[in-house]
């Protein structure tokens, strides 16, 4: 396939569906900026985010920032806004992929820098799905992406539940094959992990907690 020069056009006449978006004034500037709500939002319409992926994309931001303040309370290094940003845009490629393919985690990252410069940010969109490493121990688990990957973990479509019914939810969605099964058991143990770790560490009983998202759903 021959392309031209420019980065956003070919010459072979393949689809690129969000090849001709225009660039967002204020975003992609400055490197580590922090995108608040609006601009955010602003990026859900960009990528024509589904209806309900934003309803389950507000409840995570919530949940998210809800365990970042409370660890900035504490005097943990967190900024809470990249936080609610990353909450917010974790599932900004979700709509395209469901669409086209792909992992949404890696093209949501990928969107992610490209719009914000914020590699922050970007690494919660990326490791919201799976944290491919040892957990870090001690207060380091109080960090953006743990933030991010449990407040989804928690979430179930526009509701919060335990993570027992989440992961009950994916197996009778998704655990067609042993294959299926084993790699949601692995990620509902990563999530109980995480959870036990969190709550150590933010004197937080967080399995208990439904974090008040009834009153952000219409």
């Amino acid at each position: 396939m021959k392309c031209s020069t420019r980065s956003d056009s070919c010459t072979a006449g393949t689809p690129r569906p969000l090849a001709d978006l225009p660039r967002l004034p204020g975003l992609g500037r400055q490197v580590n900026a922090v995108p608040g709500d609006e601009a955010c939002f602003a990026l859900w319409d960009k990528y024509d985010m589904l209806p309900n992926i934003r309803q389950h994309s507000l409840l995570v931001a919530h949940i998210a920032t809800s365990l970042a303040a409370r660890a900035a309370e504490l005097g943990f290094g967190v900024n809470v806004d990249e936080v609610r940003a990353g909450g917010l845009l974790h599932d900004i490629a979700k709509t395209y992929c469901v669409r086209h393919g792909g992992s949404h985690a890696q093209v949501g990252a990928a969107w992610t820098v490209a719009e914000t410069g914020n590699y922050a940010i970007a690494q919660g969109v990326m490791m919201h799905v799976w944290w491919p490493w040892p957990l870090p121990e001690g207060s380091a688990i109080c960090a953006l992406p743990f933030f991010v990957m449990y407040a989804d973990k928690r979430v179930r479509h526009d509701a919060c539940v335990s993570l027992e019914e989440r992961y009950d939810d994916l197996l009778g969605r998704y655990g067609h094959s042993e294959a299926a099964r084993e790699g949601i058991y692995a990620a509902f143990r990563q999530g109980k992990n995480i959870e036990s770790a969190l709550s150590a560490q933010l004197g937080w009983t967080l399995y208990e907690d439904s974090f008040d998202c009834g009153r952000l759903v219409p």
